[in-house]
């Protein structure tokens, strides 16, 4: 089985420990590649460093997550510009919009979005976006650059029917992680995801975030990493009623072709 995970936050501090044994555990695993996201002025340089450093193996996403809209700046939109200059950068983001958590006040993070989709349109990249409870005008600001973007995908998608559907008529890709393995909040994915065309589908750990909690056995420390993909594939093609190595394959040529990855 060999894997793409197209989101991991691997300049994350839990990882300044173990990264290389984390990377060694993926590939032992069948992670062949991984996307390292680049979600603030801070982290978006050091996911290309990482990138660099491994060949072949990681690349990077440069972009500011809403959280922190509020540092998007006339400078800051330089900096995302020049991250973009480099080959291991595959995708714009992550970017998007969170109403969920507010971190950011919602006209600056409407605002660090559209400056964010006009790199994407000027680069020809890819989109790794981000949406919580902003559904309505997350949509809105996306019609504004119809026709204009590439490829996208709505990555962590744990949204409603209504929001998936919405995505997919715009041809968008649908990112699935760990989420679907959360019986308190996510059960209605293992449902929706039946409905995801198989050419629209990717796979993803969001580590060190949402462990899957139907890992067995649990790791001591709670921390999510790459290596858990092919557990989250596992139940996702049981979901899907198809067979593992089936979505392994589909998805990992979903992602080389999405993000340009060397096959």
């Amino acid at each position: 089985m060999h894997l793409v995970d197209i989101g991991a936050n691997l300049t994350h501090d839990s990882f300044d420990r173990d990264r290389d044994a984390v990377l060694a555990r993926a590939r032992e695993a069948g992670v062949a590649q991984m996307v390292v996201t680049g979600a603030s002025r801070e982290h978006s340089p050091l996911a290309l460093q990482l990138a660099r450093a491994h060949p072949g193996v990681l690349f990077a996403t440069a972009g500011v997550h809403p959280h922190h809209a509020t540092e998007y700046t006339d400078e800051c939109d330089a900096e995302m510009r020049a991250l973009h200059a480099h080959p291991e950068v595959v995708a714009v983001g992550e970017c998007g919009l969170d109403y969920f958590r507010d971190f950011s006040p919602r006209p600056a993070q409407r605002k660090a979005f559209e400056r964010q989709l006009q790199i994407a349109v000027d680069t020809g990249k890819p989109l790794f976006l981000h949406q919580r409870d902003a559904h309505a005008d997350f949509m809105a600001v996306m019609k504004g650059f119809d026709g204009a973007l590439g490829p996208a995908v709505v990555h962590c998608f744990t949204g409603t029917r209504e929001e998936m559907f919405d995505y997919l008529d715009n041809d968008w890709y649908i990112g699935i992680t760990g989420w679907l393995c959360d019986e308190r909040r996510g059960q209605h994915l293992r449902e929706l995801a039946r409905h995801i065309p198989a050419a629209r589908l990717l796979v993803e750990t969001d580590a060190p975030y949402l462990l899957p909690r139907t890992l067995r056995p649990m790791p001591k420390d709670r921390r999510n990493e790459p290596a858990f993909l092919p557990h989250i594939v596992e139940e996702l093609a049981r979901d899907r009623g198809e067979d593992a190595a089936a979505v392994a394959a589909q998805t990992t040529a979903n992602a080389r072709a999405f993000f340009r990855l060397p096959g």
